[in-house]
């Protein structure tokens, strides 16, 4: 195994790809469900081949705001992947990617159910050709029910799954979550899918299709708050940054700004008591459960803020780290990737892209220790590997590749 690198000192390149190298990904997804899976994959060290249609290739190429000719929003989760461009409405290109297909391990797109079969390029039909290939569908609401074929966009999913209905203040309309998690948890089951499934071919020797809804996803997440309505048998209500249960636990002012503190458990709350100067109310008899300072939420979070107001930001994050009270200053984007911990850990690096240059990008967020990865390459520009793929998987010819090129199969 390679020596751990520290990302601030060491310069030596390490050059272990990941737990998945020598894994082929054909990658036939677009917009975000579907490539952060695949990029998931790409992080692990897998190849992955994202096919792309002539002309603007993957949607998101196009959404503002652009720099020069590259659109954050694709650059966001296509680091490490290979772009190669092929018409699939053209029979020779069909061929190609059946044929790139047969070399894969892996398949995974995002399109509506019913499409790559119309494409010809469903499971069974792959299937057949690969018996070994595992082929996972992510999408909306899944192979199967009768939404199968409705269109499903992420606040969509927000709604539908019961987690939209929990988000916002209490006395104002429900607030999608900031981040796009009815997209993104598709770039968590798919993967968890595949690699569970590449461990089973291991012993079987075949593929597996896998179905990823989105909205079970999303439901799956909603964890004790299901539970919470099973046992009570009414919806929980939004309670805002608040905890349903949990009390104190939110956001609480302070002189210039605002911080959040997290009490969990009563060992937590005799530290917050300490903190503020209340140590008499640890084992008061109305704050002494978390059922009573549940109940007495108002009363209990005005001690609270009668405190943390009084004090800066960065004060109070003194004053509860000396007390091991759990808490934090609300960062946005750019100082959060810049915060000490991040820069530790080495979540920004530069990548060179083929366009654009030396660019920052968010590096990956599951490490090995004793078997650093290489910084992951830039996101490709529109069908930047196509002859690669074609030349050094497909074993074509340059004389082969141009003819292609020239009758519009491939780009």
């Amino acid at each position: 195994m390679t020596k751990a690198i520290d990302p601030m000192t060491d310069t030596a390149e390490p050059t272990w790809k990941g737990p998945l190298a020598g894994v082929r990904v054909i990658d036939f997804t677009r917009v975000l469900a579907g490539p952060a899976a695949s990029l998931a994959l790409a992080d692990l060290g897998a190849e992955v081949f994202k096919i792309e249609p002539p002309g603007t290739g993957d949607e998101t190429r196009t959404f503002p705001p652009i720099r020069d000719g590259e659109s954050h929003y694709y650059l966001s989760v296509n680091r490490g992947k290979k772009s190669i461009v092929v018409d699939l409405k053209s029979p020779e290109g069909l061929a190609l990617v059946k044929d790139l297909a047969t070399r894969c391990d892996v398949l995974v797109e995002n399109y509506r159910p019913g499409v790559m079969d119309r494409l010809g390029l469903g499971y069974e039909t792959l299937k057949a050709i690969n018996p070994r290939l595992i082929y996972c569908s992510i999408s909306g609401y899944g192979q199967t029910g009768p939404l199968r074929d409705r269109p499903s966009f992420d606040i969509v999913l927000q709604a539908m799954s019961g987690a939209l209905s929990m988000n916002g203040e209490p006395d104002g309309l429900p607030t999608k979550l900031g981040i796009p998690l009815g997209d993104l948890v598709g770039g968590i089951n798919g993967p968890i899918g595949i690699l569970s499934a590449l461990y089973e071919r291991e012993r079987t020797g075949v593929g597996r299709h896998i179905d990823v809804s989105l909205m079970d996803g999303l439901m799956g997440m909603l964890g004790y708050i299901a539970q919470l309505a099973f046992f009570t048998g009414t919806d929980p209500q939004r309670v805002g940054s608040q905890h349903p249960n949990l009390v104190p636990y939110g956001i609480f002012p302070a002189s210039d700004g605002s911080i959040v503190v997290a009490c969990l458990t009563p060992a937590f709350w005799g530290r917050v008591c300490r903190s503020i100067g209340r140590d008499e109310l640890t084992d008061d008899p109305r704050y002494d459960t978390l059922e009573k300072r549940r109940d007495a939420r108002a009363e209990v979070n005005a001690i609270v803020s009668a405190f943390t107001s009084r004090h800066t930001v960065d004060e109070l994050v003194a004053i509860f780290t000396a007390f091991e009270v759990p808490h934090a200053p609300i960062l946005g984007v750019t100082e959060a990737l810049s915060q000490p911990q991040a820069v530790a850990r080495g979540m920004v690096v530069q990548a060179q892209h083929e366009t654009l240059g030396a660019i920052p990008i968010v590096n990956r967020s599951i490490r090995f220790t004793d078997a650093p990865q290489p910084v992951p390459e830039a996101p490709p520009v529109l069908g930047q590997h196509t002859d690669d793929v074609l030349a050094e998987v497909l074993d074509l010819s340059p004389e082969r590749i141009a003819e292609l090129r020239a009758a519009g199969v491939v780009a």
